[in-house]
């Protein structure tokens, strides 16, 4: 039998940190973190978070592979908020991991939470224990000779990680839109990268469609608001004759629509 690529975790927030007036950093800890892998780039993890006035999230009594169905048998207004988000970094000792969260006000439970986020608060994390496993979408194909991000602020975690894992000297065009000239945050990095970042109402497609672009075999990489998204990935595919295989495209949340009513049927 396979081992699966994924546990459970019982995890606590040690502290947080305020990147950036719309990013907050929240830093993990619990027994059993020391397991958690990670791909790098965008690796990606489940959240389940309490609902308001709860003190930890309420998930089913069995934590295995059959977990969802199970999940989603639960009343709603009761069961653990899940959220998807970005593994920023992982530490071993002690064992720690770093969650970036773009913050959006009061808009929802998760929201919520992120900005009451304290020490000692519990929450329950979904999270890989391989670190080649199924969260990660940043897969350049071999004879890459350049790479393209796209990103609003609920990606610039992923584009951190992808900027962080890329070996020296790629040659990366990156643009990153964001509400507040505030949210722009250092992007270490070993690459040859161009970043540019956009303030809205600028619009991120649009900065894309007026740019000169390396020559050479690219590979695009475009997360954020879904319609966004599309547009990008439209806009690459047609004028640009990108083929389709060297985009991978992410629609990280979508206008007006929470991730609950996003999920799969059980």
């Amino acid at each position: 039998m396979t081992a699966p690529a994924y546990d459970f975790f019982r995890a606590r927030v040690l502290r947080t940190h305020r990147l950036s007036p719309g990013l907050l950093r929240v830093v993990l800890g619990g027994p059993g973190l020391d397991a958690v892998a990670t791909g790098g780039r965008d690796q990606r993890l489940k959240l389940f978070l309490p609902q308001d006035g709860q003190h930890e999230p309420v998930l089913p009594d069995v934590l295995d592979t059959d977990w969802y169905p199970r999940w989603r048998a639960l009343d709603p207004d009761v069961r653990g908020v899940m959220r998807t988000y970005t593994v920023r970094d992982v530490r071993r000792s002690p064992a720690e991991v770093d969650i970036d969260f773009a913050l959006h006000g009061d808009l929802g439970p998760a929201s919520r939470w992120v900005g009451r986020a304290a020490p000692g608060d519990r929450l329950t994390v979904l999270a890989p224990v391989v670190p080649d496993n199924g969260g990660v979408d940043f897969r350049p194909p071999p004879g890459t000779d350049w790479v393209l991000l796209c990103a609003d602020e609920t990606a610039v975690p992923a584009v951190a990680g992808i900027l962080e894992w890329l070996p020296a000297g790629t040659v990366v065009k990156a643009w990153i839109s964001v509400g507040d000239p505030a949210d722009r945050i250092e992007l270490p990095t070993k690459c040859a990268a161009e970043i540019s970042w956009l303030t809205r109402p600028s619009s991120l497609p649009a900065a894309v469609a007026a740019a000169a672009l390396p020559t050479g075999t690219p590979y695009a990489w475009v997360a954020g608001e879904a319609a966004t998204v599309r547009d990008l990935r439209r806009h690459l595919v047609g004028a640009r004759a990108f083929p389709r295989s060297a985009v991978t495209f992410t629609g990280y949340w979508r206008r007006g629509t929470s991730e609950d009513a996003l999920l799969p049927a059980a």
